[in-house]
């Protein structure tokens, strides 16, 4: 079932692109992965927690999964909207929702995040820090 803008507590504006639609005339459904992981990405280095190449902890993807109830297309605004669902140890499950100019979610689907120590690859318990933003999500 697809939900409203209000079970969302972040905003992320995505700029869609000609190239983001396929030959069916709508965006490609694997654009919406590039569009959770844009919106959590920018999250996460606007708050200073993440930067691409530097620092001693790195967040992997270990899992995704994307819902589709209506088709968008370019030049429509996409916006992402974000929250938390599972905060563990070392884990972080991110509610998404994309949205085009109008209406509840097109899409909606989550991004599951591991922190590892960069050098080694290996889980570590997220900062305490990223933890407390996390929870205003």
């Amino acid at each position: 079932m697809t939900e409203p803008r209000d079970a969302y507590r972040h905003f992320h504006p995505i700029t869609t692109r000609w190239a983001d639609n396929d030959a069916f005339g709508h965006i490609n459904n694997v654009q919406y992965y590039a569009f959770f992981d844009t919106a959590v990405t920018a999250w996460l280095i606007a708050r200073g927690f993440l930067h691409p190449t530097e620092g001693d902890i790195v967040c992997f993807v270990v899992e995704t999964g994307c819902r589709y109830f209506r088709p968008l297309a370019f030049p429509e605004p996409v916006t992402v909207g974000m929250r938390l669902e599972k905060l563990g140890t070392s884990s972080i499950r991110y509610g998404l929702g994309v949205f085009g100019a109008e209406g509840p979610a097109a899409a909606t689907g989550h991004f599951v995040h591991v922190a590892v120590n960069r050098a080694s690859g290996r889980p570590v318990a997220i900062p305490a820090p990223l933890r407390l933003a996390l929870t205003q999500l």
